[in-house]
């Protein structure tokens, strides 16, 4: 590198004179490195914020911001995959307060059957889908009802749509009933008119 191209690095990284930088350059025996640690010693240049960067005008060096966060291991949204978990920790005991704390009861005749925390019936549910359903819609039809208690579910709308079901069940199970009781009372009738045309 001429003499002259080592003035002009020296000028635009430092941002200073030409008289400076050959000033810096000589007292450096021409290391432009050396050249630059002279001016800050002299005040002319000041170290650049990010640890060691420099650029002309005192603006950002190029790839400066991203070399910075590759040598901290810092993720640029200032949010690291220990922060993400903890977070994630406390939203799923948050959860589990929630469902512990919130409760689905089984009556039969307005007595209290059995009474489950939310947190066991979602896991029931994830784990053992296809059991507990079938077994939920029979013990419907076998005349338990179910409400939620608590804080967070043992509210009155989410109760009425229980209620609803049950009614619901009820229903189809009087039709059901219902259609059962004609059947056996058109066969009484036929076997008594056939009894009849016998005679």
């Amino acid at each position: 590198m001429t003499e002259l191209e080592k003035v002009e690095k020296l000028r635009e990284k430092a941002d200073v004179s030409f008289a400076e930088a050959k000033e810096a350059l000589d007292n450096a025996d021409g290391d432009v490195l050396g050249a630059l640690i002279y001016l800050e010693s002299q005040g002319k240049s000041t170290v650049p914020a990010g640890g060691g960067f420099f650029s002309g005008a005192g603006g950002e060096a190029p790839g400066q911001s991203q070399a910075h966060s590759y040598r901290t291991n810092e993720p640029k949204n200032g949010e690291s995959f220990g922060d993400m978990m903890k977070r994630f920790g406390r939203f799923c005991v948050k959860m589990l307060n929630k469902g512990n704390s919130n409760f689905l009861d089984a009556k039969k005749n307005d007595n209290l059957a059995f009474s489950c925390p939310v947190t066991a019936l979602v896991a029931l549910l994830l784990f053992l889908f296809w059991v507990t359903i079938p077994l939920f819609i029979i013990s419907l039809f076998c005349g338990y009802r179910y409400s939620f208690r608590g804080a967070d579910l043992g509210r009155d709308s989410v109760n009425r749509v229980m209620e609803n079901a049950s009614t619901v069940v009820e229903d189809v199970k009087n039709s059901l009933a219902g259609s059962n009781v004609n059947t056996d009372a058109n066969t009484d009738t036929n076997a008594d008119a056939s009894s009849g045309n016998e005679e």
